[in-house]
């Protein structure tokens, strides 16, 4: 009877953790795969517990804790963690948080107890010389967990297993003298471990449950990009590595949107730097082999990625293919079709999203336009006219986000610089702007076609971060050189719901911001690492 109940438990845990990986891919979680979120690179956790407009309108929702990880910002900025919301294992239950740093170190928290659950350096003696802002010479691409193309629902139920955590957290600890598993304590390549004794007074931990390899390399899977251009496969409970590191980029190079679909890895690089081409690289994690597609990519995300696996990019105005927004074939890169903007180039990075049944794609160029693309039209031939071209605004480098509203409003944000055009038709929610904004469009239709109408644009942000959008709420940094602030704004209307205040002392740069499981995460300019959200009970 025993060995029956121990075979039904085991039975019954593996579906559990099963479950839990498939809703990680878009299936039912709110997890933060990669960088700037998803494939699509939309910057939005589509349910949250805890987080929503209405809840961000009372007081609760604060500053929980922070960290200072060492790492050197004159090698590579800390980049957005991704995320895990919910970690089975003989511990206990775990939420991670995977962030990279520029001294070649991945830095693993527990965002429950706000403590570091492992950390790993990649490259051992690495250069400690200071690069330059745009060729840093370290680790500067994000942490990825393996991902899919598909497009997750829309219509999800909260984070984590049926709807999200909403009981206190709970953790275990090790027998007295034992601790938490550390990478001391794991064989260098633990495919399959090697069996060992249980220390004396110890109890044997459960072996980890065999799942088959899914989503492009495992669900219990990271990826990190070192400096030295080697891509490591770790696995995520304790970094141990799960196959050797594999030459991916020259060293030194300046990579970007590192992402992780059906057992590629895809990352851009840019400025040159490491003598690395500026482009995109695929890297097939089976046969070891690598493509590439030079051109001056923009923006600060990588590609996106349709639901048939199709890359999408944008390109600055020089180098080949200029001012193009390009569809590539997954994993060899060949241009499948491209749409040219004209002599500006392009200026952040694509974000892809389903509008009644269509597959779109919107991109911004130098002139402050945004224009609004059908990934049908990207299939053959060269096409040159946009489904919309917005009139001039203002400029908006790096990313854009993109959500739906439980009305069924798709939305479309991006962080604009300066002062914005007058007379455009938006809805100030915050007073006169003048260092930058974050800047909302509404996708409509038009004469039978989709079209973007202004929406809101937000208080004045100095060089604000692209925003992220956690259930309907909004989240924009304002970085520059000064001590940043978190903002909280409302998804429909732009008003401010909340904000960080003086708590944040340094400054921000980089890419998205990164959020779920009811908190929300920034890593500043000095190495401290940040959370924000609604308490929990331990």
């Amino acid at each position: 009877m025993r060995r029956l109940a121990v075979a039904v438990t085991i039975c019954f845990g593996c579906a559990f953790i099963w479950a839990g990986a498939a809703r990680a891919q878009g299936r039912g979680s709110a997890d933060w795969m990669t960088s700037n979120g998803d494939a699509q690179r939309s910057s939005w956790v589509r349910t949250d517990a805890k987080i929503s407009p209405e809840s961000l309108r009372k007081p609760g929702f604060q500053f929980l804790w922070k960290l200072k990880l060492d790492n050197d910002p004159q090698r590579g900025a800390l980049t957005p963690p991704a995320l895990l919301d919910l970690l089975i294992g003989y511990r206990g239950f775990r939420t991670l948080a995977f962030v990279g740093g520029g001294s070649d170190k991945v830095f693993v928290m527990d965002t429950d107890l706000g403590r570091m659950d492992w950390q790993k350096q990649l490259v051992s003696g690495a250069p400690a010389r200071a690069g330059s802002p745009a060729c840093p010479g370290g680790m500067t691409a994000n942490v990825t967990r393996p991902t899919i193309a598909t497009l997750p629902s829309s219509s999800l139920g909260g984070g984590g297993f049926f709807g999200g955590r909403r009981s206190p957290a709970r953790s275990a600890v090790g027998e007295p003298g034992q601790g938490a598993v550390t990478l001391a304590q794991v064989a260098p390549n633990p495919t399959p471990p090697p069996p060992r004794a249980p220390a004396r007074g110890a109890t044997a931990a459960p072996p980890a449950p065999v799942i088959p390899s899914i989503f492009g390399g495992g669900p219990f899977l990271i990826y990190a990009l070192s400096s030295d251009g080697r891509l490591h496969t770790m696995h995520l409970s304790n970094g141990a590595d799960a196959e050797p590191p594999v030459k991916f980029l020259p060293p030194q190079a300046n990579a970007r949107g590192l992402i992780v679909i059906d057992k590629v890895a895809y990352v851009v690089t840019g400025e040159g730097c490491g003598g690395a081409p500026d482009g995109v690289w695929a890297l097939d994690l089976v046969s070891k082999r690598v493509a590439t597609w030079k051109a001056n990519v923009s923006g600060a995300a990588g590609p996106a990625f349709g639901p048939d696996g199709t890359l999408y990019v944008g390109t600055g105005a020089g180098g080949q293919s200029p001012s193009s927004l390009v569809a590539l074939e997954p994993k060899t890169l060949k241009v499948k079709g491209k749409y040219t903007a004209g002599k500006e180039g392009f200026t952040s990075s694509p974000v892809v999203f389903e509008h009644r049944g269509k597959i779109l794609i919107a991109a911004t160029t130098g002139d402050g336009r945004v224009h609004l693309l059908d990934s049908a039209s990207l299939g053959g031939a060269d096409s040159q006219t946009p489904l919309f071209k917005s009139p001039a605004y203002a400029k908006a480098p790096g990313a854009l986000a993109s959500w739906q509203g439980g009305d069924g409003t798709r939305w479309l944000l991006a962080p604009v610089v300066g002062t914005p055009a007058a007379g455009a038709g938006f809805a100030a929610a915050g007073g006169e702007v003048t260092h930058g904004a974050v800047v909302a469009w509404k996708v409509v239709e038009q004469n039978g076609a989709p079209a973007l109408e202004p929406g809101w644009v937000s208080r004045d942000l100095v060089s604000p971060l692209p925003p992220t959008i956690v259930n309907g709420v909004v989240f924009a940094a304002a970085g520059g050189e000064s001590s940043a602030v978190l903002y909280a704004l409302d998804g429909a209307t732009g008003k401010e719901l909340w904000n960080s205040g003086t708590t944040i002392t340094s400054f921000v740069r980089g890419g998205a911001l990164s959020g779920g499981g009811g908190q929300f995460y920034l890593g500043a300019h000095d190495g401290t690492f940040y959370a924000f959200g609604f308490p929990m009970e331990h």
